[in-house]
């Protein structure tokens, strides 16, 4: 391809409203223009990344024995309303009616589809399992879109839905899929990490996210380097202490912490470490108010507490609650003394094990130290891991110490058991004539977020810095006087012949600039191998290679500049 016959549009500067390295940069080299929030148009050097990754996907799938099908983005509400999702997914589906008024909503995920296609069409043991997939775009609507087509409104997936008879069919194909999305991620040239997560609004009984490593990621993962455990922080069980909660060794007593209300505050007023004190986040559930102990230095981890009982649809108390229950503003909150018949109490482990801690009083301007179990208030309703695990925490697996890393989430595969097809009356007939609802699995790879996951990870301050299997060219030629100098013209057509021949993508920009615009514009699009063509060089028989990666400089000859470009292909 010829820049002269090529539509490149890039940018000094990105828009005030880019944040993350990947917006700015896919914005700067025009990859994606904005239409709306949270909504891009891909401009044809982007779509050329977005189609390589989707060439990857669909090979390793195919591979994977998953056939390929291409269901509607707009789908009809019954469906859904026959799950029951229609009202679950919230605001987040766009819902939409047609001109006689009957309700659709725009496709935020495909299983109820799918569902409804296995149902119809599958009627015996026989014919399981079968695994079928599409590439497709969905809508869910962000509540705050951001970080470009990361968090966008709009995006492309690649989901796929296997059906079978048991549950050991099923967690063989799981096996095969984890291998697959190994392999994709492995091709595209990512660094990444697959985690056990949790199920969230999919649902099912297991399920790992794949994750993209890179400092800016949204989701923290915890892992051990000294083991294979991996699991997102919203799962990672944080153990109990080892040690045995010591005896009591101080006297309860009130101090006057007139301004302090926080933990941090608190623990610097009395010179001790934030470990000793214990904080207190208000829940309801239903009708029912919950205190959550938690040690100061910890955070509540949601998911966690959203899977304990009677705790699955709570909500962070207001103010006016806490003052109902509590009869105390928030920032002194305490266990001590509480109407156990209208609270429940629950501590988090770690805070089950101290003694001689530091927590509020229930009055305004006092804290409470020297609080022990037992003595001070009776043993919490529950003991559970409510927390985030945090670095240096035992790893679940007994082999060594937790550190946390970052990532932004590009694949998600589920177990999803009999969720859909129990609701959906999705069943076979087995070898005895029986009748049973199928076996699901889920498998869900962000098409679109992928490009954008990999800039996260490889960029500079010159721009993109892509791996080759996704970079939109191989190859930059880039040709300095090539509108002057019929040495240089000859000199770089024949080279982009050549490897053209040779099956490599190369992009000549045979535009009048400056070379400072030409090399910018080529660093800025990320392409990974650069050709320098000029009179001087020409004159002694080589041309300038440089690495977008490594940004080495070697000085080739002209006579052997397509073995040495093939030879960094592989070919």
């Amino acid at each position: 391809m010829r820049t002269s016959q090529f539509f490149l549009a890039t940018l000094k500067e990105a828009p005030n409203e880019a944040e993350l390295p990947s917006h700015k940069l896919m914005l700067r080299a025009g990859l994606i223009k904005k239409l709306g929030s949270g909504l891009y148009t891909w401009m044809p050097l982007g779509l050329r990344v977005l189609r390589k990754v989707e060439a990857v996907v669909r090979d390793e799938m195919n591979k994977a024995g998953a056939l390929e099908v291409l269901m509607p983005a707009v789908q009809p509400a019954e469906l859904w309303q026959e799950s029951g999702r229609w009202e679950a997914m919230g605001p987040q589906m766009l819902k939409i009616k047609d001109r006689h008024q009957r309700d659709f909503c725009f496709g935020p995920t495909h299983e109820e589809v799918i569902t409804d296609i296995a149902r119809s069409e599958i009627k015996s043991y026989k014919q399981l399992p079968l695994n079928f997939y599409q590439i497709q775009t969905k809508f869910r609507d962000e509540i705050r879109p951001r970080f470009g087509v990361i968090r966008a409104r709009e995006f492309i997936m690649k989901d796929a839905y296997s059906f079978h008879t048991d549950r050991a069919s099923l967690r063989e194909t799981y096996v095969v899929m984890h291998r697959a999305y190994t392999n994709i991620f492995t091709r595209l040239g990512l660094k990444f990490r697959a985690v056990a997560a949790d199920s969230g609004a999919i649902g099912g009984d297991a399920s790992h996210e794949f994750h993209a490593l890179a400092d800016s990621g949204e989701d923290a993962l915890a892992y051990c380097p000294d083991s294979d455990f991996a699991a997102n922080v919203e799962l990672a069980e944080a153990l109990a202490p080892a040690a045995a909660r010591p005896a009591a060794a101080e006297a309860m007593r009130d101090v006057d912490t007139p301004k302090q209300t926080t933990c941090e505050q608190v623990a610097e007023l009395l010179g001790i470490g934030l470990e000793r004190t214990v904080k207190v986040i208000a829940l309801m559930a239903g009708e029912r108010f919950h205190m959550m102990l938690l040690r100061g230095d910890h955070n509540l981890n949601e998911v966690k507490t959203g899977k304990l009982a009677g705790l699955e649809d709570f909500r962070f108390a207001t103010e006016a609650e806490i003052r109902e229950h509590l009869n105390c503003p928030p920032g002194f909150l305490g266990p001590v003394g509480i109407d156990r018949s209208r609270i429940r109490l629950i501590a988090d482990r770690s805070v089950a094990a101290l003694a001689d801690f530091v927590c509020g009083a229930n009055k305004p301007k006092f804290h409470l130290a020297g609080v022990n179990w037992g003595r001070d208030l009776p043993e919490a309703d529950l003991v559970a891991d409510i927390r985030d695990v945090v670095a240096g925490d035992p790893s679940p697996d007994g082999k060594g110490r937790l550190e946390i890393c970052r990532g932004t989430e590009i694949g998600h595969i589920f177990q999803l058991g009999t969720k859909y097809s129990e609701a959906l009356n999705c069943t076979y007939l087995d070898a005895e004539g029986q009748t049973r609802p199928m076996e699901m699995g889920c498998y869900g790879i962000g098409v679109s977020r992928i490009v954008a996951a990999a800039i996260e990870q490889s960029h500079d301050a010159r721009g993109i810095i892509f791996p080759q299997p996704i970079a939109p060219f191989g190859v930059a030629l880039v040709p300095v006087g090539y509108q002057r100098s019929e040495a240089v013209k000859a000199a770089a057509d024949k080279l982009y012949a050549e490897l053209v021949a040779a099956g490599i993508e190369v992009l000549l920009d045979d535009r009048n600039e400056r070379p400072g615009v030409m090399f910018a514009d080529m660093e800025l699009i990320g392409i990974p191998h650069r050709i320098t063509i000029g009179d001087k060089s020409l004159a002694e028989g080589r041309l300038e290679y440089v690495s977008r990666a490594g940004g080495e400089t070697e000085m080739v000859g002209v006579e052997e500049a397509l073995a040495f470009i093939r030879a960094k292909f592989g070919i």
